[in-house]
């Protein structure tokens, strides 16, 4: 009798001692839960009312989550990061440039493809971009030129922009921004040498040639559209997002994007290696990816979508980098240009913007 009340009293005990446990375990897991539900996502400015419209309250609803976005220029938004790579940032959203930057310096996850499913639907070329180390790439663009169709012929070719009758017309994107690197293989193109075997050496010479029709070169594409209204520039050469925000009213302003081809950039996403919430920030990248979501953007954000089963009208289609522009939109190797940058920003602003 006292051995079965001694092991009742052990059994009870140890229940008792389990039933603490789970409980202080239930706590900590609805702690996490909670946690987990709560999203920091770094991005672009642009549109930002449309994204949390499109983008961020549908994926809320969906996870029951909740998004704070951070937003500002992709350059220093990842030089935040480096800064403090423990910001609080669960993801990432950068340009294909800064986006290797920081891969290269270990600032993001080595991601995880079983909890990527949508990863099998992207383009060819965004896997690529994918399995470069880049991140997960959820929009493309690619650059063309615009021009006012009232002030100057017709522009077809890149080749047209070092024409002497653009005397002191035309705007081009700085080097440090995302259209910059671009706008060096353009010019190596015209110069007739590959960038990659001259370390840019010919582009800079075609940008000294090119110098005199140079008015500006810009940092941010909203810019150009008073500089096209006020008459200072009558061509630019701009990637192809921001042609709506170029265009504005005006019936004059065109775009053309070369039938000798353009160059893309996409625009990723990545998880910091110090991320709090990884788990929600693979559904988010997931999300971002998937045909519904992908649809939605290419529509109201004017975003080209990277998933090959999304369709898009002629409409719809735009200017966008899909379809025909999508196919003669040449790969830039941002390895590459990443260990030249700090020299091309030497060079170019003593030769354009001094």
């Amino acid at each position: 009798m006292k051995k079965k009340f001694l092991l009742g009293t052990v059994v009870l005990a140890s229940a008792l001692f389990l039933a603490a446990c789970s409980g202080g375990d239930s706590k900590d897991s609805g702690s996490s839960s909670k946690e987990s539900k709560d999203l920091v996502v770094s991005t672009f400015g642009l549109s930002e009312d449309v994204v949390k419209s499109d983008i961020i309250k549908p994926f809320e609803k969906e996870f029951d989550a909740s998004v704070t976005l951070d937003v500002g220029n992709s350059g220093d938004r990842l030089t935040k990061l480096k800064n403090n790579p423990a910001s609080g940032i669960d993801v990432i959203e950068l340009a294909q440039a800064n986006a290797s930057d920081g891969s290269e310096q270990g600032l993001f996850e080595k991601l995880d493809k079983s909890k990527l499913s949508n990863l099998s639907e992207l383009t060819e070329g965004a896997k690529e971009v994918f399995d470069g180390g880049a991140g997960v790439p959820y929009t493309v663009n690619s650059v063309g030129i615009v021009y006012n169709s009232d002030k100057v012929g017709e522009i077809k070719e890149w080749k047209d922009l070092w024409s002497s009758d653009l005397k002191g017309k035309i705007a081009i994107p700085d080097i440090t921004t995302t259209g910059g690197p671009l706008m060096m293989y353009i010019a190596s193109d015209y110069a007739g040498k590959d960038i990659t075997k001259d370390d840019g050496k010919a582009a800079f010479g075609a940008l000294e040639e090119l110098k005199p029709n140079i008015v500006k070169t810009y940092a941010k594409s909203s810019d150009l559209a008073n500089m096209f209204e006020s008459g200072e520039i009558e061509a630019a050469v701009v990637l192809d997002f921001a042609y709506d925000i170029v265009k504005g009213d005006s019936k004059n302003i065109q775009y053309v994007v070369p039938e000798s081809g353009t160059y893309a950039n996409y625009n990723t996403m990545n998880i910091p290696t110090k991320a709090k919430n990884k788990e929600l920030a693979y559904k988010y990248i997931n999300y971002r990816i998937g045909k519904d979501s992908q649809k939605k953007k290419a529509v109201s954000l004017n975003e080209a979508p990277v998933n090959k089963s999304v369709e898009l009208t002629d409409e719809e289609a735009g200017n966008k980098t899909y379809g025909k522009i999508a196919d003669r939109a040449k790969m830039i190797d941002f390895t590459f240009v990443n260990k030249q940058l700090t020299s091309w920003v030497d060079q170019w602003n003593r030769l354009l913007n001094a």
